[in-house]
């Protein structure tokens, strides 16, 4: 449900686009307040946590996951008001609790999931949720488009424009406050159910032991500072490439929002296929062999669960040779695994490097070349965060905890390049060259994975 949320303002952002007639900026505008959500929650988090203690530690990690879902649920049916009274600012208010919600979702699940088993392993175990996570991703923008722009679409009065003419799909069909405003009462119902089914269960209980610190003194150690901004550029680039996907594609070849919400899901894809195999190769498995036998079974499963979906959402209609090009980078990717060699940061410059490629086949070319390489860039995205959060936090000591909280911070990625690339594809008259937006954050990761991340004895 998290990474379905998270990626459904991808659906959104042609929604309101047209829905309140807004520049491609303007749009964007849905990121900055979800994941502004993150930057201001996480500083209010550190701020508590560095003067009277860790907030997590004393009321414990099963109700910080309950105060996150509940809040969640909140954002989501706040949806209903703002799309029935059409205030754009109202819209984007219950995003900004929506992702306060997740903010506390984030700050409770990440160290829960490390700490729940051996710590060597715990950054296989933060990729295979974060796999699941991806699923939600994946799957989002088949469902999310289908809800919004065609079933829950026909229910309810037609939007109208200024001038008062019905406001449509691209592909000529109505669009109607409803193909918001239920899909979110649903979300937030299976939110709530969530906080209940884990009220009843009985989750293992862990108290902190961590020394709690005051003052910035997680700051002086150079590769966490240099890891703060290398997620910021990572969220950036990610959310800024997903956010502007649907529009880049209907400017490019002309899909419509349906057809290219199936595309999106395999940009979105890739994350889960690449965390997959990432959980794999950083397992304690002794066998090279069948280490690699597992991440070619799991990348080809991966791949069929997201093929199968776009293919019955298609009503059966998507062949599985337009999808051949995205077969080959699957394949690249996988070889990037190997010469990563399991290491966090060599694999983390070779996977930027790959994904500065991309982008620049992608401004070299047009069409549905272009629109493949953009959409390859997902699977490369897929083990940025965990290796960029193990290398950033190595060697903190008591200072983990707090820099924990300032890596989350840097979420902020998410909400400002969105709009810095909006407004170059604003100022260009297109989104085409604007993806050398994201480029300059794929550069800084190169440099991180090569150099940024090495600790500096002091």
């Amino acid at each position: 449900m998290w990474g379905f949320i998270t990626c459904m303002n991808d659906i959104l952002i042609p929604f309101v686009k047209k829905m309140f007639e807004l520049s491609r900026v303007q749009s964007l505008l849905v990121q900055f307040a979800f994941f502004g959500a993150y930057f201001m929650g996480s500083l209010i988090y550190f701020l508590i946590s560095s003067k009277k203690g860790d907030p997590i530690s004393k009321i414990g990690y099963k109700n910080g996951l309950l105060i996150g879902l509940i809040v969640s649920a909140l954002g989501c049916a706040l949806l209903y008001p703002a799309a029935e009274i059409k205030i754009y600012g109202f819209f984007l208010g219950a995003l900004f609790v929506l992702g306060l919600g997740f903010t506390m979702l984030q700050i409770s699940a990440n160290p829960y999931v490390a700490i729940l088993g051996k710590p060597e392993t715990a950054s296989s175990r933060l990729n295979l949720s974060q796999a699941f996570n991806s699923f939600g991703t994946t799957i989002a923008p088949v469902i999310g488009g289908y809800l919004v722009f065609h079933f829950f679409a026909t229910w309810g009065e037609p939007l109208l424009n200024k001038i008062g003419d019905p406001i449509t799909t691209d592909d000529g069909g109505p669009m109607s406050a409803l193909g918001v405003q239920l899909p979110y009462l649903i979300f937030a119902g299976i939110f709530l159910l969530l906080a209940l089914l884990i009220k009843v269960t009985n989750l293992p209980r862990f108290t902190g032991e961590e020394q709690v610190v005051s003052g910035l003194g997680a700051l002086k150690h150079s590769h966490l500072v240099l890891g703060m901004v290398a997620i910021f550029m990572y969220v950036g680039g990610e959310v800024s490439i997903g956010s502007v996907l649907i529009n880049y594609m209907k400017e490019q070849v002309g899909f419509t929002e349906r057809v290219a919400s199936s595309y999106l899901a395999f940009y979105w894809g890739g994350a889960m296929i690449g965390r997959f195999l990432g959980a794999i190769s950083l397992s304690d498995m002794a066998s090279e062999g069948k280490r690699n036998l597992y991440m070619i079974g799991a990348a080809v499963a991966s791949f069929l669960v997201i093929y199968g979906v776009v293919y019955i959402e298609s009503g059966f209609e998507f062949e599985l040779s337009q999808v051949y090009p995205y077969m080959l980078i699957m394949v690249v990717n996988f070889i990037g695994f190997k010469i990563g060699k399991g290491a966090p940061s060599r694999t983390l410059l070779v996977f930027s490097l790959a994904a500065i490629v991309l982008l620049c086949t992608t401004l070299a070319t047009t069409g549905m070349l272009a629109i493949w390489t953009v959409i390859g860039i997902g699977l490369f995205n897929s083990i940025m965060w965990s290796n960029i959060f193990t290398l950033a936090i190595k060697d903190l000591g008591k200072y983990t905890s707090q820099g924990s909280s300032l890596l989350i911070m840097m979420i902020l990625g998410g909400a400002l390049m969105p709009l810095v690339q909006g407004s170059v594809a604003d100022m260009l008259g297109g989104y085409h060259y604007s993806f050398f937006i994201p480029i300059i954050s794929y550069v800084y990761l190169a440099f991180y994975g090569w150099k940024g991340h090495i600790v500096k004895k002091s």
